[in-house]
């Protein structure tokens, strides 16, 4: 049994309702086989518990572990392909380093390379595109098992448009699917998820396909790309004859488990009809910008009843600092004026928490509360850098997390926790 002694900031009610963040200067949390029993000032803390164990974390602030709703496992060796819209970038970048993976070799270093920085950026839970090759798959939800991370994936589906060595059919996607979730789904931390790339590069039967192994795979997740880029929207116009929602919807594939990146440019009825079924968006703000990709209408998902959360898009995305993510999401905000949804750094912080564990059907973690699951994030700037200074003569908690977002970076983060158990530390 350990107490684990910290300034504490979470967000265990909804800030977008108008609740406020949860606090404690010098509070205590109490932790037994990495499940959190145990929650206050410190001082009452240790008087109810007097034998257990203190670890100090002295300066800083303890976070709950981030939650990544939309990042790609295969292209953490290109981020950075600046100066491109996304077809263009995809062709460019992302689909000739993804053909890369057929080689399990090159695969495996790939992994380790996506697991470790998954981990030094405190995101302790994901939801994860995989790659079109199941081997390559295999090795990353080895790897994550490794090291502890909270990871869903799954083979990636296409059967057109995209180069050829990247494409499959519905009969393999279907039985390639379905071996990796039997292997490796309901495993201590780790899930599976049905992910066809975009509705653009499969076909209806790959589709049907896709809802097939929803009904077969028990607890499986559903996530893919949704109206990105006008280009791509037209074409997915084209080919179906509906809106792009359409396309998934028609295959049962929208749902309380589904999970679709980006929607930047969304239809009043497309945003009706997720409200209705229940289904999340992941919001990749430093992706729309890089990629050009436009400004994502918060306020109208919201206001339709729509459930977001924060994903990097790594590696159209630029890092896998989630709080990078929060600050771009409130630049964007701020850009769209009178249609934007200017943001607390209580909400900021529950995008990349508490709304990703409800994204991510992850109830047992999400916040700091008593009876969640010990996944953390220590933010502890080496002494006298720019961020401790900011830190140091913040006048509440509330400033000091707004500084978080507007300084934090990986180097920040002193140590990660999953389950208690330590998964990166500086």
């Amino acid at each position: 049994m350990t107490i684990y002694r910290a300034c504490l900031l979470d967000t265990p009610e909804d800030p977008f309702t108008g609740a406020a963040l949860r606090t404690e200067s010098d509070g205590a949390l109490q932790v037994i086989d990495g499940k959190i029993t145990d929650r206050g000032a410190y001082t009452q803390v240790r008087s109810r518990c007097p034998d257990d164990d203190v670890i100090h974390l002295d300066g800083g602030l303890l976070l709950p572990g981030f939650i990544d709703t939309h990042v790609h496992f295969p292209q953490v060796r290109v981020i950075g392909g600046l100066g491109m819209p996304l077809l263009e970038w995809l062709d460019r970048c992302a689909l000739p380093e993804e053909a890369r993976l057929a080689q399990p070799s090159y695969a495996r270093g790939v992994a380790a390379d996506f697991v470790r920085g998954l981990a030094q950026a405190g995101t302790t839970s994901a939801l994860v595109f995989g790659s079109h090759f199941a081997s390559a798959v295999d090795l990353l939800f080895e790897e994550a098992a490794a090291v502890g991370l909270r990871i869903t994936s799954g083979v990636v589906l296409s059967d057109r448009i995209l180069r050829e060595d990247l494409l499959t059919d519905a009969q393999r996607g279907l039985a390639d699917s379905l071996a990796l979730a039997a292997r490796w789904s309901g495993q201590e931390r780790l899930r599976y998820a049905v992910t066809p790339r975009f509705s653009l590069s499969c076909t209806d039967d790959l589709l049907a396909a896709c809802g097939e192994l929803m009904r077969q795979v028990d607890g499986a997740l559903f996530t893919s790309h949704i109206n990105e880029n006008v280009h791509e929207i037209a074409r997915v116009r084209e080919l179906f004859g509906t809106d792009y929602l359409g396309s998934y919807l028609r295959h049962g594939l929208v749902g309380n488990r589904s999970i679709f990146a980006h929607n930047v440019h969304p239809a009043d009825s497309e945003l009706a009809a997720m409200a209705e079924h229940d289904a999340a968006v992941a919001h990749c703000p430093t992706s729309n910008a890089a990629l050009g990709s436009g400004l994502f209408p918060l306020r109208r998902h919201l206001d339709a009843g729509v459930r977001v959360a924060l994903g990097s898009d790594v590696g159209a995305g630029t890092g896998f600092n989630l709080l990078k993510e929060g600050l771009q999401a409130y630049f964007m905000q701020s850009l769209l004026g009178a249609d934007g949804m200017p943001m607390t750094p209580a909400q900021l912080l529950s995008l990349m928490t508490r709304a990703g564990a409800d994204a991510l059907a992850l109830p047992e973690v999400g916040d700091l509360s008593v009876g969640r699951r010990f996944d953390a994030v220590w933010v502890r700037p080496v002494a006298d850098t720019v961020l401790d200074v900011a830190l140091r003569h913040a006048e509440d908690e509330s400033e000091a997390l707004a500084r978080t977002f507007a300084l934090g970076a990986s180097a920040d983060l002193a140590s990660v926790w999953v389950d208690g158990e330590v998964v990166h530390q500086r």
